[in-house]
């Protein structure tokens, strides 16, 4: 890849990964564009850029992220519940990341064979898309909360298994699990950014693991100029991206993402019937 192709890809991972809109779906429109061939790097370069996005997350919410539960425990406590009280946010965090992390492994076949389906990206895309205008309403009911419990952290990780099916969204689909816990629209965006730390850490990690017991680490070294560039584009576009987005989907909530993911499937589909070889990265 050139490092024009390079920069437009990670502007787009930036810009899409943590949108409830599918990086996915963005990425193949991307790549039929700029006419990138769909080599074993290539797909690994979109995981791996994904480092970059996951440290947006860690930069941004450093405070979160580095600091421990320092509030008391009643006399008594156990020394177990005081450890899992410490590290309450590493807890909660795993306990989310475990229903992806079983699947991933259990069904990780089966994921890549979808992940060759660009219909039903688009399929999904749209799908999704009208779910999330009426997203709001469905899930505006009763009393809104920000308070994380284990049970709701390991529900939002039931949700996030849903964006195996390619075009989902990981991000909508772990908001949407926030929400369905009654978590406001911010608390679920944001604990949405927090599981996508260990869950996209874990895909790179084992993407970079598949690509080097192939054979790739000469690929790795030669294409390292790209590398960096792309995971530096990609967490300055994040950094930006996020910050516009837990401002808007607090003040104006879904819809216009709903329409947005309407249109990009369409596009999507319309490229399929017109004769484009679209492949997914």
């Amino acid at each position: 890849m050139s490092i024009f192709e390079t920069v437009i890809i990670a502007i787009v991972e930036g810009l899409t990964e943590f949108l409830p809109v599918s990086s996915t779906g963005h990425m193949i429109i991307a790549q039929n564009l700029l006419g990138v061939e769909s080599t074993d790097f290539v797909k690994a370069f979109t995981f791996i850029i994904q480092f970059g996005a996951i440290l947006s997350v860690v930069v941004l919410y450093w405070k979160r992220f580095f600091k421990l539960n320092s509030t008391p425990v009643p006399h008594g406590t156990s020394a177990m519940k005081r450890f899992l009280h410490k590290y309450d946010f590493y807890w909660k965090l795993f306990v989310a990341f475990i229903p992806a992390a079983v699947l991933g492994l259990l069904f990780s076949d089966a994921i890549d064979a979808m992940l060759e389906r660009v219909e039903v990206v688009a399929v999904t895309l749209i799908l999704g898309g009208v779910f999330m205008l009426f997203c709001d309403k469905i899930f505006n009911k009763g009393s809104e909360k920000t308070e994380l419990t284990e049970k709701r952290a390991f529900m939002v990780g039931l949700f996030q298994c849903i964006s195996m099916i390619p075009g989902v969204s990981r991000s909508m689909a772990t908001i949407v699990g926030g929400m369905a816990q009654k978590m406001t629209r911010k608390a679920a965006a944001e604990f949405s950014f927090f599981l996508a730390v260990p869950t996209m850490f874990a895909a790179t990690v084992y993407k970079m693991y598949k690509l080097l017991s192939g054979g790739g680490t000469a690929v790795i070294m030669d294409n390292m100029v790209t590398l960096i560039v792309g995971n530096v584009v990609a967490f300055v576009v994040a950094l930006l991206a996020i910050k516009f987005f837990i401002a808007f989907v607090t003040k104006y909530g879904f819809k216009a993402f709903g329409w947005y993911r309407i249109i990009v499937g369409g596009i999507i589909l319309l490229m399929l019937m017109t004769g484009h070889n679209l492949t997914i990265m």
